[in-house]
């Protein structure tokens, strides 16, 4: 039978157990948000910087906008057509930002007002997805990874100047984010975690450390970023407030966000990653996922793409096999059924099943030296054909 009327649903509130909240607590937390912001004498000079923001149908319609406005941006462009709350989300096949049709409205809008960045919240407002201008004046998507290094990369050079480095700070990422994310904490002599999937173990480590260390922030690829600890959540608005002020930071040193990401491969290495995401039917394909798991454990493969193997990191066994070594280490993180195999060239790949659907991911890595920014286009070319020969090479 199926329910034609929520009147059909019997339910006895406790009225005395529930609890409406209100403005009040909306602006407790905006100006807990507005206290993270590191450069407002930036924002000041840089207040007119035009931003497009789509909730895409969600709750981000209203705070994101008040916590731009909050620090100080004056140009905030909507979306009329997605300010509209409906859970149908009647403007795109689907509201997820990871999705680049799901910016496509947000992007037609920004050229019309010429605007310099493009912010968009999934439904719920915990995950960010942002588009900005490349050299050609064109709108690029960014990744998860490339928005987490921006981002990190901001806060921690933000933390030095201001002195607020004490030697007692750390940041956080999961195992499946890039290691570009550990490259730049380990640079700025800040402590870095990783965890596994999901932003439960993220406020997990900062609970495990309140009173003795300070998070300053962190995030995983699949669009989820956490700046301080008061949220313990991905959270959208307070990630789209600190994207916009290193949009403004960057426009300061007279580039681009776009330009901002070779500046900072020249640094570290240039990254370039991407998922595979493998989807089989029915018990059938339960099964050949499971198979495919037991096959990766039990008969590894010595190389991959004509790179050799060097580590594997086994999170169900927890242990890490280091095949140079020869030698084994115990991992100190929940079990998990996820593989990570650690190749001489520097790639990373990290397999993980779905636990509730006939789904497998595959997260690639891939990293190279990078000291010409003439060559950014080329050189991710470059690294985007070796992601297609690891992925040819694993038989997909």
């Amino acid at each position: 039978m199926k329910i034609a009327d929520i009147s059909e649903i019997k339910f006895q509130r406790n009225e005395k157990l529930v609890e409406m909240i209100g403005e009040e607590i909306d602006k407790a937390y905006l100006a807990r948000v507005k206290g993270l912001s590191l450069s407002p004498e930036v924002i000041q000079k840089h207040s007119d910087l035009k931003i497009v923001y789509t909730p895409i149908h969600g709750t981000g319609v209203k705070l994101v906008p008040e916590g731009l406005k909050a620090f100080g941006f004056k140009n905030i462009y909507n979306v009329p057509e997605q300010d509209v709350s409906d859970g149908n989300f009647p403007t795109v096949k689907s509201p997820n930002p990871e999705e680049p049709a799901a910016l496509t409205m947000a992007i037609e809008k920004a050229r019309q007002v010429k605007a310099n960045l493009v912010l968009a919240s999934d439904p719920d407002a915990d995950r960010v997805g942002v588009a900005v201008l490349n050299d050609q004046n064109e709108f690029v998507l960014l990744n998860g990874n490339q928005t987490a290094t921006i981002l990190l990369y901001y806060l921690l050079k933000k933390w030095q100047e201001n002195g607020k480095l004490t030697g007692k700070e750390f940041t956080v990422k999961t195992i499946v984010t890039s290691e570009l994310l550990a490259d730049i904490s380990v640079k700025a002599g800040v402590e870095y975690y990783d965890t596994l999937t999901g932003f439960k173990y993220i406020a997990e480590v900062i609970r495990l450390n309140e009173g003795k260390k300070q998070f300053i922030g962190g995030g995983e690829e699949s669009y989820g970023f956490m700046v301080g600890d008061f949220v313990r959540d991905k959270d959208a608005i307070s990630a789209c407030c600190m994207f916009a002020e290193c949009a403004a930071w960057a426009a300061e040193k007279g580039k681009t966000l776009y330009q901002l990401l070779p500046q900072i491969y020249l640094e570290y290495g240039l990254y370039r990653e991407r998922l595979l995401s493998i989807t089989r039917k029915g018990k059938e394909g339960v099964e050949e996922i499971k198979k495919m798991m037991e096959t990766y454990r039990t008969s590894p493969p010595k190389s991959i793409s004509q790179s050799p193997v060097v580590m594997i990191k086994d999170y169900l066994k927890q242990m890490v096999f280091d095949l140079e070594k020869h030698t084994e280490q115990k991992i100190s993180l929940p079990k998990s059924d996820v593989l990570q195999f650690f190749l001489k060239d520097g790639s990373k790949i990290s397999v993980r099943p779905s636990g509730t659907e006939p789904k497998i991911k595959f997260y690639f890595s891939v990293r190279e030296d990078f000291n010409d920014v003439t060559k950014y286009d080329e050189m991710n070319a470059r690294l985007d054909k070796r992601i297609d020969g690891i992925i040819k090479d694993l038989g997909f």
